[in-house]
């Protein structure tokens, strides 16, 4: 039902045991010493190709990267801040973790009053206003990435199904969604044994991060997956493909998914800018130059990226934003994507013509540059709910029913819509 309002337990518990610890502990153990910055980040934010010029920009302090598993990451920093202590002097913080941590956002230092108000214009609008808390008053983190979205495809399984391979042909195969699953049906219909798309989860994940709305609503951060549109239409086209048994079934991100990239257990996936390392990775050297890059159905839509933080905690905590300010600087940012394929949230970096020109020689010699920057350019910011998180999983998990033939689309749908009321209360 609508209108529910989120439950803000977690937060809440999470702030009052800080505020009462904070007083009796020190600087976090995880955090550098004088000539140290600790910075934590979940994944590979490319910080090993800054090393030199660091050193160069920093040439008294030493740079310490400590990565962890994605969940765990964010989940050692709701312990740190709880008990005081332990957090590195920069936390990464990723975007669907963000409201969480925005209720929270007395724990960390406010960066507007260290210089982050002077150099906002950096930034597009609403990756800054993601880093924000407090109705904009309180600067809450320093935009790294972000995560505009393309389509990834194999082009050996195209020509099998007798498809178009060029990247421009294959974009014009489906500027809706809609059409994406009528080029299933057409795929499925010439080669039924392999599936069209990895997973039921990575298309209906797309379809709602290309949307103002998801879960909750901007407005009030109310509950409105049950009335909302663009959740339903997403969950019914994503579970027609998995009925139709047109997705790979599997979970992204697991060892399964990585054979089936390597494999060729699927024709296309959703892909933001920071998957190509991880597409090029799993898929390895054997499949240089099979995949390509076109357009997403829908246009536009962000998946993924992150902000820098600067715990409370820390005894370092200026030197600690001097460092987060030169790691976002657009001439870091740039070197990011140039050399890692990072790409960055400030249009002056993704505008850069060295950057527009870039292009990925295992992706087919895909203009990555001017792929992604085109889909940043049309994106529009997506609101995360304090529990969106929480509530996208029991969507995901359902979704999961349907494509291991448990449940059918519309009894997933309606138990996802159950359980996230009953998770809120």
């Amino acid at each position: 039902m609508g209108g529910i309002r989120p439950a803000r337990v977690a937060a809440t518990a999470l702030t009052a045991a800080a505020a009462t610890l904070l007083a009796g502990c020190g600087g976090g153990q995880a955090a550098g010493d004088a000539d140290t910055i600790v910075v934590a980040t979940f994944g590979d934010f490319g910080y090993d190709a800054l090393q030199a010029d660091f050193a160069e920009a920093f040439p008294d302090i030493t740079l310490e990267t400590r990565v962890s598993e994605f969940d765990a990451h964010h989940q050692q920093l709701q312990t740190q801040l709880a008990g005081g202590r332990g957090a590195a002097d920069i936390v990464a913080i990723e975007e669907g973790w963000i409201p969480q941590y925005r209720e929270s956002h007395e724990l960390f230092v406010e960066l507007g009053a260290l210089g982050a108000s002077d150099i906002q214009d950096r930034w597009a609008e609403w990756k800054w206003e993601q880093g924000v808390a407090d109705g904009g008053e309180f600067v809450l983190g320093l935009g790294t990435d972000a995560g505009p979205l393309a389509m990834c495809y194999r082009t050996d399984l195209f020509e099998a199904a007798g498809l178009p391979t060029d990247r421009d042909e294959v974009s014009a195969l489906w500027p809706t969604w809609a059409d994406f699953a009528s080029v299933a049906d057409d795929f499925s219909a010439a080669t039924p044994d392999v599936a069209f798309a990895d997973s039921a989860e990575n298309v209906y994940g797309s379809m709602i991060n290309q949307a103002p709305e998801g879960y909750f609503a901007a407005a009030d951060d109310s509950y409105i997956a049950d009335e909302n549109p663009v959740i339903r239409d997403a969950f019914a086209l994503a579970g027609s493909l998995a009925e139709d048994g047109q997705t790979a079934q599997i979970k992204p991100f697991t060892q399964e998914w990585n054979v089936g990239l390597a494999q060729g257990g699927f024709a296309t996936m959703a892909c933001p800018a920071w998957m190509l390392a991880q597409i090029e990775s799993a898929a390895g050297e054997q499949n240089a130059g099979v995949w390509d890059i076109a357009s997403v159905p829908g246009g536009g839509g962000n998946w993924g990226g992150s902000i820098l933080t600067i715990p409370a905690q820390g005894e370092n905590t200026e030197l600690a934003y001097r460092v987060a300010e030169w790691l976002t600087a657009p001439e870091q940012q740039k070197t990011l994507f140039l050399e890692k394929g990072i790409l960055p949230s400030q249009p002056e970096v993704y505008h850069d013509p060295e950057v527009l020109g870039d292009v990925n020689e295992y992706f087919n010699e895909a203009p990555v540059g001017e792929i992604f920057a085109s889909s940043a350019d049309s994106l529009q910011p997506n609101y995360r709910g304090t529990q969106d998180f929480s509530v996208r999983s029991r969507f995901q998990e359902a979704l999961g029913r349907v494509e291991e033939g448990v449940q059918s689309a519309d009894e997933a749908f309606a138990d996802a819509v159950e359980q996230s009321e009953r998770d809120l209360g």
